[in-house]
Order: structure tokens, then sequence, then C-alpha cells
């Protein structure tokens, strides 16, 4: 599967995706919405308008769109002064951009616990062909840490609808990834969406999958390949890494006596170490597995083939679990 073909727009020297089927374009529709329902929503872009889906506020309502240019600390500065006048802003531009801003939302946006959503789009090696300095497979680690900041990752378009429906109502300071690469998104919209709780879209009995944004896809490809050898997973869309609600994934992982945690970031410092987290508390008996991207950068490359080499492909989680049970103590 390829990524997403980007050309240049006419009016506008950013590049805009030619697909639907990303999180960053549903991110641009459920955002265009939101601004039209909401005159104190406003979207400030860095220069990358095309890239983050940001563009269709800027076509629709130029009125609520601040162009701040390739300048990320001071994006940050101007949605704080924005937010403390009863705006809310959300600043836009690629996850690997948006921490050359961490001073300033740690101290302007984070310690005053202003309503600042922060919209990441080219997210780890979603990103694709871009590159390892593009590829940001560390924004789950550094936000996480961050007091009071709230750390989302949507595994579809419709939670990313229904996350941007949300968050204007929290009154926190958020961070949201989105995602480049075009997918054939599997989702259940007969599961509801409560913000914050891991929906189960799948339902098995031998292992338990906790997954995140585009991973949520690939692990139930990969449910799907067990089951034609005789593996049954559950698997569970975890929106939220904080706060990270975990009680139904533990309850599901206590029967099947196995979980993994499958991210497009870093093995350190996101979902899965936010599991261990309640993991080492918890008393648990079951096994936990973490899947994400090992402690290197990543390279050039389409974004399924760069799953493929680093392990987080429906076949590699597939394989790791498959191994994993039959070599079980």
């Amino acid at each position: 599967m390829t990524d997403s073909i980007e050309t240049e727009v006419q009016s506008s020297p950013t590049l805009i995706s030619s697909g639907n089927g990303t999180l960053r374009d549903a991110f641009g529709d459920a955002i265009l919405g939101l601004a039209g329902e909401n005159p104190r929503v406003l979207i400030l872009d860095g220069d990358v308008a095309g890239g983050t889906g940001a563009h269709k506020v800027r076509t629709s309502l130029p009125q609520q769109f601040i162009q701040c240019g390739i300048a990320e600390q001071n994006m940050i500065g101007v949605a704080a002064g924005l937010a403390e006048a009863g705006f809310l802003p959300f600043v836009c531009t690629f996850a690997s951009f948006m921490l050359r801003g961490l001073d300033q939302i740690k101290l302007a946006v984070a310690q005053n616990s202003l309503p600042v959503t922060l919209v990441a789009s080219h997210p780890g090696l979603d990103t694709g062909p871009d590159g390892a300095s593009a590829q940001c497979l560390d924004d789950f680690a550094v936000f996480r840490a961050i007091p009071g900041m709230r750390v989302y990752s949507p595994g579809s378009p419709y939670e990313v609808h229904s996350i941007v429906a949300s968050v204007t109502n929290l009154g926190h300071p958020t961070y949201m990834r989105t995602g480049r690469s075009n997918h054939l998104f599997r989702e259940n919209l007969e599961v509801p969406f409560r913000l914050g709780q891991p929906r189960l879209l799948r339902e098995g009995k031998d292992v338990t999958i906790a997954a995140t944004g585009v991973q949520v896809t690939r692990c139930l490809a990969a449910a799907e390949i067990l089951a034609r050898s005789g593996i049954f997973a559950s698997v569970f869309s975890v929106h939220s890494l904080k706060p990270l609600e975990h009680t139904e994934i533990f309850a599901n992982a206590s029967k099947t006596g196995l979980l993994l945690s499958s991210e497009d970031h870093s093995v350190i410092g996101g979902l899965g170490s936010a599991l261990a987290e309640k993991y080492a508390q918890s008393g648990s008996g079951f096994r936990m597995l973490i899947n994400g991207v090992e402690d290197t950068f990543g390279q050039s490359g389409e974004s399924d083939e760069l799953a493929e080499h680093y392990g987080i492909s429906p076949n590699r989680i597939a394989r790791l679990l498959t191994t994993s049970l039959r070599d079980k103590p």
C-alpha cells in the first residue's frame, strides 16, 4: 500500500494530499466543521497547512486561520496568548517540527493549563519517504512527561472526528497525533466512542492486543492472519495514552494470558511504557510484550515497507505472537 501522492496547489506553495484515506484529511474535515460552529476556534499553521489538513480552514474560513510561518516557538507563544484571551487555538504542524516549540509548550501552555490543542501530522514511520529527520518516534515519550498534558492518538477517521469534537470542552493542554499515509482503516462504528476509554474492536480468547494510531488497522489485520492459524486475538484501539484507562484491557488480558501493545513509536516512553507502568502496580499475572520501533532512528521508505522492516507490520506482529504463544512457559 503506497502513501498518498502530493501535488502542488496553484494558489499556494504548500502541498496537499491527493487522497482522502488519511488521518490528517479526517482532521481537516473535523476542524473545519468545528470552526464553522464556533468562532472562538482558531487554526495556527507553521506553513504546512497542505500537509496537516488545516488548508481546509484556510480555504473556507480564512478569518479563523493564522499563518505563523516556519517559526514554531513563536507559533506556540501566539497560541498561548490567544488562549489567555478566550480563544480555542489548534496549533498544526508536523510532529518533528512541533518539538521545536517544546520550551514554549512547557512554560507558556502547560504550566498555565491553557486550552491549546497541538495537532501533529507526519508522526513515526508513517511519515515514510521523508526519512529519519522527519520521522518523530519520541513524541509520546516527550508529551506524556509534561504535567497536565493530555495525549491522544486516534486509530481511525471516526476517532479523529470524535476527539476533535470533544477537546474544546476539556480546558486542558492537549497533544494529538494524526497521520500521513493512506490506510484502509478497519472500523466498527457499532463500538461507541467515549473520550479516554479504549474501544474493543475485536474479541478473541488467546491474546489481547492494545494498539494506537495507525497500528490499530495493522493489528486488526494481524488478528485476521492469526485467526487463519487458529489463534484468536482481542484488539483494543487505545486513543488516549494520557490519561490511560487500562482496566478493561487488563481484564481481557487476564483471561487470555498475554497482552501485546503496538505503536508506531519507540518502544521507550509510549503506549507500551504507559501500560507497563500500570502493569507494575496492578499485580496482574498475565505476560506482556511491547511492540514498537526499537531504540533506533528510521530511514526513507514507504510507510508499510518501513513497518515491515522495523517489526510493526501485520505479518511481523502475527509472527511475534505466534512465536510467543508457542514458546510460553
